[in-house]
Protein backbone atom coordinates (compact mmCIF):
# COMPACT_ATOMS: atom_id res chain seq x y z
CA UNK A 1 0.00 0.00 0.00
CA UNK A 2 1.51 3.36 -1.07
CA UNK A 3 -0.65 5.75 0.99
CA UNK A 4 -0.68 8.19 -1.91
CA UNK A 5 -2.48 10.94 0.03
CA UNK A 6 0.16 10.94 2.76
CA UNK A 7 2.99 11.04 0.25
CA UNK A 8 1.38 14.02 -1.47
CA UNK A 9 1.38 15.96 1.82
CA UNK A 10 5.03 15.12 2.47
CA UNK A 11 5.96 16.19 -1.04
CA UNK A 12 4.21 19.54 -0.59
CA UNK A 13 6.13 20.13 2.65
CA UNK A 14 9.39 19.26 0.90
CA UNK A 15 8.60 21.66 -1.93
CA UNK A 16 7.78 24.44 0.50
CA UNK A 17 10.96 23.90 2.53
CA UNK A 18 13.16 23.82 -0.54
CA UNK A 19 11.55 26.88 -2.09
CA UNK A 20 11.40 29.17 0.93
CA UNK A 21 14.58 28.08 2.73
CA UNK A 22 16.91 27.44 -0.20
CA UNK A 23 15.71 29.19 -3.35
CA UNK A 24 14.16 32.50 -2.23
CA UNK A 25 15.32 35.85 -0.96
CA UNK A 26 12.93 36.26 1.94
CA UNK A 27 12.31 39.91 2.83
CA UNK A 28 9.14 39.49 4.89
CA UNK A 29 9.75 41.78 7.86
CA UNK A 30 7.72 39.62 10.27
CA UNK A 31 9.50 36.32 9.67
CA UNK A 32 12.80 34.65 10.49
CA UNK A 33 14.38 31.23 10.52
CA UNK A 34 15.23 29.12 13.55
CA UNK A 35 18.57 27.37 14.03
CA UNK A 36 18.98 23.57 13.79
CA UNK A 37 19.45 23.45 17.57
CA UNK A 38 16.17 25.28 18.14
CA UNK A 39 14.45 22.98 15.65
CA UNK A 40 15.75 19.96 17.53
CA UNK A 41 14.31 20.90 20.91
CA UNK A 42 11.10 22.22 19.31
CA UNK A 43 10.20 18.75 18.01
CA UNK A 44 9.72 17.07 21.36
CA UNK A 45 7.20 15.12 23.39
CA UNK A 46 6.15 18.42 25.00
CA UNK A 47 4.08 19.14 21.89
CA UNK A 48 1.58 16.50 23.11
CA UNK A 49 1.25 17.70 26.70
CA UNK A 50 -0.81 20.10 28.81
CA UNK A 51 0.37 22.39 31.60
CA UNK A 52 -2.43 24.78 32.45
CA UNK A 53 -1.54 27.31 35.12
CA UNK A 54 1.85 28.43 36.41
CA UNK A 55 5.08 26.46 36.97
CA UNK A 56 4.74 24.15 39.99
CA UNK A 57 1.07 25.20 40.33
CA UNK A 58 -0.55 23.20 37.53
CA UNK A 59 -3.97 21.74 36.92
CA UNK A 60 -2.33 18.65 35.36
CA UNK A 61 0.25 16.19 36.58
CA UNK A 62 3.33 15.12 34.60
CA UNK A 63 4.80 18.61 34.20
CA UNK A 64 7.87 18.58 36.47
CA UNK A 65 10.33 19.13 33.60
CA UNK A 66 8.03 21.56 31.80
CA UNK A 67 7.86 23.56 35.04
CA UNK A 68 11.64 23.82 35.19
CA UNK A 69 11.83 24.84 31.54
CA UNK A 70 9.14 27.49 31.82
CA UNK A 71 10.72 28.98 34.92
CA UNK A 72 14.08 29.01 33.15
CA UNK A 73 12.52 30.70 30.11
CA UNK A 74 11.02 33.47 32.20
CA UNK A 75 14.34 33.96 34.02
CA UNK A 76 16.58 34.09 30.96
CA UNK A 77 14.20 36.42 29.13
CA UNK A 78 14.01 38.62 32.21
CA UNK A 79 17.80 38.80 32.28
CA UNK A 80 18.01 39.52 28.55
CA UNK A 81 15.48 42.35 28.64
CA UNK A 82 16.07 43.72 32.18
CA UNK A 83 12.51 42.75 33.09
CA UNK A 84 11.53 41.73 36.61
CA UNK A 85 8.38 39.97 35.42
CA UNK A 86 7.99 37.77 32.32
CA UNK A 87 5.20 35.48 31.13
CA UNK A 88 5.57 33.39 27.96
CA UNK A 89 2.17 31.69 28.05
CA UNK A 90 0.71 33.80 25.23
CA UNK A 91 0.85 31.70 22.08
CA UNK A 92 1.23 34.75 19.83
CA UNK A 93 1.86 38.46 20.00
CA UNK A 94 -1.81 39.08 19.28
CA UNK A 95 -2.83 36.86 22.20
CA UNK A 96 -0.45 38.78 24.47
CA UNK A 97 -1.93 42.05 23.21
CA UNK A 98 -5.47 40.87 23.90
CA UNK A 99 -4.70 39.92 27.50
CA UNK A 100 -2.77 43.16 27.97
CA UNK A 101 -5.57 45.35 26.61
CA UNK A 102 -8.14 43.54 28.75
CA UNK A 103 -6.00 43.99 31.85
CA UNK A 104 -5.51 47.73 31.25
CA UNK A 105 -8.92 48.96 30.07
CA UNK A 106 -12.64 48.21 30.01
CA UNK A 107 -15.22 48.32 27.24
CA UNK A 108 -15.96 51.95 26.42
CA UNK A 109 -12.51 53.17 27.45
CA UNK A 110 -10.24 54.90 24.94
CA UNK A 111 -6.94 53.69 23.48
CA UNK A 112 -4.59 56.03 21.63
CA UNK A 113 -2.91 54.08 18.83
CA UNK A 114 -0.61 54.72 15.89
CA UNK A 115 -2.76 54.82 12.72
CA UNK A 116 -2.91 51.70 10.54
CA UNK A 117 -1.28 53.55 7.63
CA UNK A 118 1.60 54.43 9.96
CA UNK A 119 2.28 50.90 11.15
CA UNK A 120 0.00 49.81 13.97
CA UNK A 121 -0.80 46.10 14.17
CA UNK A 122 -4.36 45.09 13.33
CA UNK A 123 -4.82 43.86 16.93
CA UNK A 124 -4.34 47.49 18.07
CA UNK A 125 -7.34 48.67 16.08
CA UNK A 126 -11.12 48.55 15.90
CA UNK A 127 -10.76 45.76 13.33
CA UNK A 128 -8.88 43.49 15.75
CA UNK A 129 -8.98 42.38 19.36
CA UNK A 130 -8.97 45.96 20.71
CA UNK A 131 -12.29 46.59 18.98
CA UNK A 132 -13.62 43.16 19.95
CA UNK A 133 -13.05 44.10 23.60
CA UNK A 134 -15.11 47.24 23.09
CA UNK A 135 -12.17 49.61 23.59
CA UNK A 136 -12.43 52.72 21.43
CA UNK A 137 -9.55 53.39 19.04
CA UNK A 138 -8.28 56.96 18.72
CA UNK A 139 -5.56 57.70 16.18
CA UNK A 140 -2.27 59.14 17.37
CA UNK A 141 -0.86 62.13 15.42
CA UNK A 142 1.86 60.91 13.06
CA UNK A 143 4.39 62.70 10.86
CA UNK A 144 4.38 60.78 7.58
CA UNK A 145 7.29 62.75 6.14
CA UNK A 146 9.55 61.65 8.97
CA UNK A 147 7.81 58.30 9.64
CA UNK A 148 7.61 59.12 13.32
CA UNK A 149 5.10 60.04 16.01
CA UNK A 150 4.30 63.77 16.23
CA UNK A 151 5.21 64.13 19.89
CA UNK A 152 3.85 67.62 20.58
CA UNK A 153 0.50 66.86 18.95
CA UNK A 154 0.36 63.48 20.71
CA UNK A 155 0.94 65.03 24.14
CA UNK A 156 -1.85 67.51 23.42
CA UNK A 157 -4.19 64.70 22.36
CA UNK A 158 -3.43 62.62 25.44
CA UNK A 159 -4.41 65.54 27.65
CA UNK A 160 -7.59 66.17 25.65
CA UNK A 161 -8.79 62.56 25.24
CA UNK A 162 -7.46 61.07 28.51
CA UNK A 163 -7.16 57.53 27.13
CA UNK A 164 -6.76 54.47 29.37
CA UNK A 165 -4.11 52.94 27.10
CA UNK A 166 -1.46 54.43 24.83
CA UNK A 167 -0.18 51.78 22.41
CA UNK A 168 3.28 52.17 20.89
CA UNK A 169 5.33 49.83 18.71
CA UNK A 170 3.65 48.00 15.86
CA UNK A 171 4.32 46.44 12.48
CA UNK A 172 6.19 49.29 10.80
CA UNK A 173 8.92 50.74 12.98
CA UNK A 174 11.77 52.53 11.24
CA UNK A 175 12.98 54.64 14.16
CA UNK A 176 12.85 54.83 17.94
CA UNK A 177 9.69 56.12 19.60
CA UNK A 178 9.28 58.68 22.44
CA UNK A 179 8.39 56.20 25.18
CA UNK A 180 9.75 58.21 28.12
CA UNK A 181 8.10 61.45 27.04
CA UNK A 182 4.75 59.78 26.42
CA UNK A 183 4.94 57.91 29.74
CA UNK A 184 5.37 61.21 31.60
CA UNK A 185 2.15 62.68 30.21
CA UNK A 186 0.39 59.31 30.54
CA UNK A 187 1.04 59.45 34.27
CA UNK A 188 -0.65 62.86 34.40
CA UNK A 189 -3.93 61.51 33.00
CA UNK A 190 -3.86 58.03 34.58
CA UNK A 191 -3.12 56.19 31.33
CA UNK A 192 -1.06 53.03 30.83
CA UNK A 193 1.62 52.73 28.15
CA UNK A 194 1.89 49.47 26.22
CA UNK A 195 4.72 48.82 23.78
CA UNK A 196 4.27 46.10 21.15
CA UNK A 197 7.87 44.99 20.56
CA UNK A 198 7.11 42.10 18.19
CA UNK A 199 9.21 43.48 15.35
CA UNK A 200 12.13 44.87 17.31
CA UNK A 201 12.52 42.31 20.11
CA UNK A 202 15.74 40.92 18.67
CA UNK A 203 17.15 44.42 18.21
CA UNK A 204 16.33 45.17 21.84
CA UNK A 205 18.06 41.95 22.90
CA UNK A 206 21.04 42.99 20.80
CA UNK A 207 21.12 46.43 22.46
CA UNK A 208 20.52 48.23 19.18
CA UNK A 209 17.02 49.50 19.93
CA UNK A 210 15.53 51.24 22.96
CA UNK A 211 14.27 48.93 25.70
CA UNK A 212 10.63 49.82 26.49
CA UNK A 213 10.73 47.79 29.71
CA UNK A 214 13.24 50.13 31.28
CA UNK A 215 11.98 53.27 29.51
CA UNK A 216 8.66 53.08 31.32
CA UNK A 217 6.19 50.95 29.37
CA UNK A 218 3.75 49.41 31.85
CA UNK A 219 3.54 46.28 29.69
CA UNK A 220 5.73 45.20 26.80
CA UNK A 221 4.20 42.55 24.57
CA UNK A 222 5.85 40.67 21.75
CA UNK A 223 5.96 37.70 19.48
CA UNK A 224 9.13 35.60 19.46
CA UNK A 225 9.83 34.96 15.78
CA UNK A 226 10.80 38.16 13.95
CA UNK A 227 14.11 39.88 14.70
CA UNK A 228 14.12 37.56 17.71
CA UNK A 229 14.64 34.34 15.70
CA UNK A 230 12.68 31.84 17.76
CA UNK A 231 9.60 29.66 17.35
CA UNK A 232 6.25 31.32 16.84
CA UNK A 233 4.85 32.41 20.18
CA UNK A 234 4.20 35.40 22.40
CA UNK A 235 5.29 36.97 25.68
CA UNK A 236 4.65 39.86 28.02
CA UNK A 237 7.18 41.66 30.22
CA UNK A 238 7.07 44.41 32.83
CA UNK A 239 8.78 46.02 35.78
CA UNK A 240 5.40 47.08 37.18
CA UNK A 241 4.32 44.31 39.55
CA UNK A 242 0.77 45.51 40.14
CA UNK A 243 -0.01 45.88 36.45
CA UNK A 244 1.65 42.58 35.61
CA UNK A 245 -0.43 40.69 38.17
CA UNK A 246 -3.58 41.73 36.30
CA UNK A 247 -2.12 40.43 33.05
CA UNK A 248 -1.16 37.09 34.61
CA UNK A 249 -4.69 36.55 35.87
CA UNK A 250 -6.10 37.06 32.37
CA UNK A 251 -3.69 35.34 30.01
CA UNK A 252 -4.88 32.12 31.67
CA UNK A 253 -7.70 31.16 31.76
CA UNK A 254 -9.24 33.88 29.56
CA UNK A 255 -6.96 33.92 26.52
CA UNK A 256 -4.94 30.70 26.74
CA UNK A 257 -5.60 27.22 28.06
CA UNK A 258 -2.58 25.12 27.16
CA UNK A 259 0.27 27.24 25.85
CA UNK A 260 2.04 25.02 23.28
CA UNK A 261 4.74 23.63 25.53
CA UNK A 262 7.18 22.48 22.85
CA UNK A 263 8.07 26.09 22.08
CA UNK A 264 9.36 26.78 25.61
CA UNK A 265 12.72 25.02 25.26
CA UNK A 266 13.07 26.41 21.73
CA UNK A 267 12.51 29.92 23.05
CA UNK A 268 15.15 29.40 25.75
CA UNK A 269 17.75 28.30 23.19
CA UNK A 270 16.91 31.34 21.07
CA UNK A 271 17.30 33.59 24.11
CA UNK A 272 20.77 32.15 24.72
CA UNK A 273 21.62 32.66 21.03
CA UNK A 274 20.67 36.30 21.44
CA UNK A 275 22.57 36.56 24.71
CA UNK A 276 25.83 35.44 23.11
CA UNK A 277 25.43 36.53 19.47
CA UNK A 278 22.62 39.07 19.57
CA UNK A 279 24.68 42.26 19.54
CA UNK A 280 26.58 41.22 16.42
CA UNK A 281 23.38 39.98 14.77
CA UNK A 282 21.42 43.17 15.54
CA UNK A 283 24.29 45.38 14.37
CA UNK A 284 24.43 43.58 11.04
CA UNK A 285 20.66 43.67 10.65
CA UNK A 286 20.57 47.45 11.00
CA UNK A 287 23.60 47.95 8.78
CA UNK A 288 22.06 45.72 6.11
CA UNK A 289 18.70 47.48 6.25
CA UNK A 290 20.34 50.87 5.84
CA UNK A 291 22.44 49.59 2.93
CA UNK A 292 19.39 48.12 1.21
CA UNK A 293 17.46 51.36 1.69
CA UNK A 294 20.30 53.54 0.36
CA UNK A 295 20.87 51.25 -2.61
CA UNK A 296 17.18 51.21 -3.55
CA UNK A 297 17.11 55.01 -3.23
CA UNK A 298 20.07 55.25 -5.61
CA UNK A 299 18.17 53.12 -8.12
CA UNK A 300 15.32 55.64 -8.06
CA UNK A 301 12.88 53.99 -5.65
CA UNK A 302 10.85 56.14 -3.26
CA UNK A 303 12.17 54.99 0.11
CA UNK A 304 10.31 56.33 3.13
CA UNK A 305 12.11 57.91 6.08
CA UNK A 306 14.73 59.67 3.96
CA UNK A 307 14.88 62.73 6.25
CA UNK A 308 16.05 60.56 9.14
CA UNK A 309 18.34 58.23 7.20
CA UNK A 310 15.69 55.76 5.91
CA UNK A 311 15.82 53.29 8.81
CA UNK A 312 17.38 52.36 12.12
CA UNK A 313 15.74 48.94 12.40
CA UNK A 314 15.43 45.84 10.21
CA UNK A 315 12.78 47.42 7.99
CA UNK A 316 12.75 49.32 4.71
CA UNK A 317 9.49 50.78 3.39
CA UNK A 318 8.91 51.78 -0.24
CA UNK A 319 6.20 53.82 -1.93
CA UNK A 320 5.47 51.75 -5.06
CA UNK A 321 2.21 53.39 -6.07
CA UNK A 322 3.66 54.52 -9.40
CA UNK A 323 4.90 50.97 -10.05
CA UNK A 324 1.42 49.46 -9.82
CA UNK A 325 0.85 49.42 -6.06
CA UNK A 326 1.89 47.09 -3.27
CA UNK A 327 -0.19 44.10 -4.36
CA UNK A 328 1.08 44.08 -7.93
CA UNK A 329 4.69 44.65 -6.91
CA UNK A 330 4.69 41.94 -4.22
CA UNK A 331 3.12 39.42 -6.59
CA UNK A 332 5.57 40.30 -9.36
CA UNK A 333 8.57 39.95 -7.05
CA UNK A 334 7.29 36.56 -5.88
CA UNK A 335 7.58 35.36 -9.50
CA UNK A 336 11.25 36.30 -9.17
CA UNK A 337 11.57 34.32 -5.89
CA UNK A 338 11.87 37.57 -3.93
CA UNK A 339 9.31 37.39 -1.12
CA UNK A 340 7.92 40.67 0.25
CA UNK A 341 4.57 42.03 1.41
CA UNK A 342 2.31 44.96 0.54
CA UNK A 343 1.71 47.52 3.26
CA UNK A 344 -0.31 50.67 3.84
CA UNK A 345 1.74 53.85 4.16
CA UNK A 346 0.97 57.48 5.10
CA UNK A 347 -1.42 58.92 2.54
CA UNK A 348 -3.28 55.65 1.98
CA UNK A 349 -6.97 55.46 2.81
CA UNK A 350 -8.96 52.48 4.16
CA UNK A 351 -10.38 51.54 0.76
CA UNK A 352 -6.81 51.03 -0.51
CA UNK A 353 -6.23 48.05 1.79
CA UNK A 354 -6.41 45.57 -1.11
CA UNK A 355 -3.78 47.42 -3.10
CA UNK A 356 -1.94 49.86 -0.83
CA UNK A 357 0.87 52.10 -1.98
CA UNK A 358 3.57 50.55 0.16
CA UNK A 359 5.96 47.63 0.14
CA UNK A 360 7.55 46.53 3.43
CA UNK A 361 10.94 44.81 3.44
CA UNK A 362 12.90 43.22 6.28
CA UNK A 363 16.49 41.97 6.21
CA UNK A 364 16.64 39.92 9.43
CA UNK A 365 16.30 36.46 7.83
CA UNK A 366 18.80 37.05 5.05
CA UNK A 367 21.17 38.52 7.61
CA UNK A 368 20.89 35.31 9.62
CA UNK A 369 22.04 33.40 6.57
CA UNK A 370 25.21 35.48 6.58
CA UNK A 371 24.41 38.20 4.05
CA UNK A 372 26.10 41.55 4.50
CA UNK A 373 26.36 44.90 2.72
CA UNK A 374 27.45 43.67 -0.71
CA UNK A 375 24.60 41.17 -0.78
CA UNK A 376 22.10 43.92 0.12
CA UNK A 377 23.42 45.98 -2.79
CA UNK A 378 22.91 43.00 -5.08
CA UNK A 379 19.37 42.44 -3.79
CA UNK A 380 18.59 46.09 -4.53
CA UNK A 381 19.91 45.55 -8.05
CA UNK A 382 17.67 42.51 -8.51
CA UNK A 383 14.62 44.49 -7.35
CA UNK A 384 15.57 47.30 -9.73
CA UNK A 385 15.87 44.87 -12.63
CA UNK A 386 12.53 43.29 -11.76
CA UNK A 387 10.46 46.42 -11.24
CA UNK A 388 12.08 49.20 -13.27
CA UNK A 389 14.13 47.48 -15.97
CA UNK A 390 11.29 44.92 -16.45
CA UNK A 391 13.65 41.95 -16.88
CA UNK A 392 11.84 38.63 -17.41
CA UNK A 393 10.97 37.24 -13.93
CA UNK A 394 12.22 33.79 -14.96
CA UNK A 395 15.68 35.22 -15.61
CA UNK A 396 15.78 36.93 -12.23
CA UNK A 397 14.40 33.80 -10.54
CA UNK A 398 17.34 31.80 -11.88
CA UNK A 399 19.74 34.47 -10.60
CA UNK A 400 18.13 34.33 -7.15
CA UNK A 401 18.35 30.54 -6.96
CA UNK A 402 22.01 30.64 -7.95
CA UNK A 403 22.70 33.46 -5.48
CA UNK A 404 21.07 31.59 -2.58
CA UNK A 405 23.32 28.57 -3.08
CA UNK A 406 26.04 30.52 -1.27
CA UNK A 407 23.81 31.27 1.73
CA UNK A 408 22.38 28.08 3.21
CA UNK A 409 23.94 27.98 6.67
CA UNK A 410 22.34 29.79 9.61
CA UNK A 411 24.67 32.10 11.54
CA UNK A 412 24.59 33.60 15.05
CA UNK A 413 24.07 30.26 16.73
CA UNK A 414 26.10 27.72 18.69
CA UNK A 415 28.60 25.54 16.89
CA UNK A 416 27.31 22.26 18.27
CA UNK A 417 27.18 19.03 16.28
CA UNK A 418 23.61 18.00 17.09
CA UNK A 419 24.28 14.54 15.67
CA UNK A 420 26.59 13.90 18.63
CA UNK A 421 23.94 14.74 21.21
CA UNK A 422 23.11 11.06 21.61
CA UNK A 423 20.98 11.45 24.71
CA UNK A 424 18.37 13.43 22.77
CA UNK A 425 16.45 11.63 20.09
CA UNK A 426 16.84 13.74 16.98
CA UNK A 427 13.85 13.42 14.62
CA UNK A 428 14.42 12.89 10.92
CA UNK A 429 13.55 16.31 9.51
CA UNK A 430 12.02 16.52 6.04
Amino acid sequence: MEYKEVIEVIELVKKHNNWRKKECINLIASENVTSPLVDMVYLSDASHRYAEGLPFKRFYQGTKYIDELEEKANNVLGELFNAKFVDIRAISGTTANGAAFYSLANAGDKALVVPVFAGSHVSHTKYGILGALGIKEIEMPFNGNEMSIDLDATIKKIKEERPKIIILGGTVILFEQPIKEIKEVANEVGAHVLFDAAHVLGLIAGKRYQNPVIEGADLTTSSTHKTFPGPQGGLCMSNNEETFKKYKKLIFPVFVSNHHLHRIAATIITAYEMKYFGEDYAENIIRNAKTLAESLHEYGFKVLGEKKGFTKTHQVVLNVKELGGGTYVAEHLEKCNIITNKNMIPGDTPEMVKNPSGLRLGVQEMTRYGMKRSEMQYIAELIYKALIKKVDPEIIKKEVIEFRKNFQQIKYTFEIDINKLSEIQIPALI
